[in-house]
């Protein structure tokens, strides 16, 4: 009798240790369905950035990817010729070259078309409504418009704004020079100051190296389209506080030159 009541507790037990198991399972799966379920539902941050991104160049791919490290899929809206040129000038690539370039950087996932200079409110409830924006992204150069007034004013004051570092060392600015300086070498022959100096250029000019300065200053975005630029290059009307030493180098040697030299430029970049 008592084995039989021994038994009998046994297989009470293992049944019980079989029913708490399949409890724990069942538990454990319907809880990682849960999560998995909740985890597609989660709506990806969208970061939005734009820009004119004339003759593309690595600060420009450097801006793209630190904007898209700040969510999980990055739209680019790339502004308009019209818009360029009623702001700046007209720049040297058109919108469907620009397109295709900003298309081709691996952060980049969505490219809006014509976007405008300036974040308008309309613009603005356009990217958060249909675009399901998060934040709009910009780097830490203020960038003013004709007015005065601050292109991102609008994001900021609803406080859907985000800033990135610029990157320094590279600029339309600095390869114009690094252009002229090439057409001069061609023209003129090979000279060493030349050569040195296009040296320089061409492996890009970090702003660190220049009196010892540390290169982290914020500045003003007056950055131009090249085209614009190039006419200030040859008319003798760009500002020194927009060039490095070696940009007003550059300057120097072009305003030098003999007409033919800057003749031939203008008609290497203007045809």
């Amino acid at each position: 009798m008592s084995s039989e009541t021994e038994n009998s507790e046994q297989s009470s037990r293992v049944l019980a240790k079989w029913l708490i198991g399949g409890l724990v399972i069942g538990a454990s799966v319907m809880g990682f369905q849960i999560f998995q379920q909740k985890k597609k539902k989660k709506r990806p941050i969208r970061v939005y950035m734009d820009g004119c991104f004339d003759m593309m160049h690595y600060g420009h791919c450097n801006a793209l990817r630190q904007a898209r490290a700040l969510g999980d899929q990055l739209v680019v809206g790339v502004v308009s010729d019209a818009e360029i040129i009623a702001n700046k000038g007209p720049p040297v690539t058109p919108l469907n070259e620009r397109m295709i370039m900003v298309s081709a950087v691996k952060w980049v996932d969505e490219v809006i078309s014509d976007a405008p200079y300036a974040i308008t409110e309309n613009f603005m409830r356009k990217l958060f409504d249909e675009y399901n924006i998060d934040y709009i992204i910009h780097g830490d150069d203020p960038c003013i418009l004709p007015d005065g007034s601050d292109a991102y004013a609008l994001a900021k004051k609803v406080g859907r704004y985000k800033q990135i570092k610029r990157t320094e060392g590279v600029s339309s600015t600095d390869i114009v020079g690094r252009m002229l300086l090439c057409v001069r070498e061609r023209s003129t022959g090979d000279s060493h100051n030349h050569s040195s100096l296009q040296r320089q250029f061409s492996h890009g000019h970090s702003p660190k190296s220049e009196a010892g300065g540390s290169g982290s200053e914020t500045r003003i975005s007056h950055f131009l389209p090249t085209s614009r630029r190039i006419v200030q290059f040859s008319n003798g009307k760009v500002h020194s506080h927009y060039c490095n030493d070696h940009t007003r180098e550059a300057v120097h040697l072009w305003r030098n030159g003999q007409p033919s030299v800057q003749a031939d430029f203008r008609a290497s970049n203007f045809r």
